[in-house]
């Protein structure tokens, strides 16, 4: 019997039946003694647009029962060489958007003073603030992978400093990201001026709009940036509007003209040979694409986080 944890076999319990954890793990209350771990915050009090991401986590976990344990593309046997559950979400305050990021930083704190290596299920963008507060003042700044529709990068919305537009500029302002390491892909849209994508630019992000990588492969663009990053710690957000609409339509703030799956898929698994401390799938919201769709591409693109993570073994396939 393998010492590592395994998820839970079609063929022991039917995929209808059994405990929603992600992809049939073991349910555990702390992160002690694991080296990887799926953890959900479940808000979308950060939203500006369509609600609904406090439904993600726990419809990503749904449809990630579908998922089986080796990754045939890949040969990527996560389960294979390290220690992974699922934790639970964080209780944040539903009401209250600051308390909920200092709710989600204590909590991403507390979970960092373990040698654990988190995957979270979103939630709306603003979450990710207060986990890269946590990742720095365990690591120090980091380098990030910011894969999205937008750039996040707003002063203020609505006079309030923290919502899911203003995460990044707000992780810059607090030191946690490393800016000539920051990389956007996949930004489109309206705007209100060139500012929106400019500011990144201005600060020393790098931005590749989604009008760039159309009909690409984009196995060239991550490759160029992993070996920027070098052995730099490095962080991955990957908001779910980042994929057009016709593959991801459960989402708040959908924008026409976006990656394909299979894009998708390039930069996660690009990403192998990085020294990923932690990442996140987020703006995933449930009641604007009843088929489960969107949650189920979300659950595979958390597998594929979690392939990518330093000591995954791997099988020739």
């Amino acid at each position: 019997m393998s010492r590592f944890n395994q998820p839970l076999g079609g063929n022991e319990m039917p995929r209808s039946g059994g405990t929603a954890t992600m992809i049939r793990l073991p349910s555990v209350p702390s992160p002690e003694h694991l080296d990887a771990c799926f953890i959900g915050v479940p808000m979308d009090i950060g939203a500006s647009w369509r609600a609904g991401t406090r439904f993600g986590p726990r419809a990503i976990r749904a449809e990630s029962c579908l998922l089986r344990p080796f990754n045939v593309a890949t040969g990527a046997a996560p389960f294979e060489s390290l220690q992974v559950a699922d934790v639970g979400d964080v209780a944040i305050n539903t009401f209250n958007l600051p308390d909920s990021a200092r709710r989600i930083r204590e909590a991403y704190v507390e979970l960092l003073r373990h040698p654990v290596r988190p995957i979270t299920l979103g939630g709306d963008h603003s979450i990710t603030y207060p986990i890269l507060q946590a990742v720095a003042e365990k690591h120090g700044p980091v380098a990030l992978i910011h894969i999205d529709a937008h750039a996040d990068i707003n002063d203020t919305m609505f006079g309030e400093p923290i919502a899911h537009g203003t995460t990044f500029r707000r992780a810059y302002e607090a030191g946690a990201i490393i800016p000539e390491l920051t990389f956007q892909i996949g930004l489109r849209g309206t705007g209100y001026s060139p500012e929106d994508f400019d500011w990144s630019r201005g600060k020393g992000f790098t931005v590749i709009p989604a009008d760039d990588c159309w009909n690409k492969h984009l196995t060239p663009v991550i490759d160029e940036i992993r070996a920027k990053i070098g052995d730099r710690k490095t962080y991955i957000s990957f908001d779910i509007d980042a994929l057009d609409p016709s593959v991801a339509p459960g989402t708040g703030t959908p924008e026409i003209g976006g990656l394909t799956a299979w894009q998708g898929l390039q930069l996660i698994r690009g990403c192998r040979g990085l020294d990923v401390v932690g990442a996140d799938i987020v703006e995933v919201s449930p009641p604007y694409d009843p088929s489960g769709n969107t949650a189920l591409v979300a659950a595979n693109l958390a597998f594929e986080l979690l392939c990518v993570l330093p000591g995954v073994s791997y099988t020739r396939v």
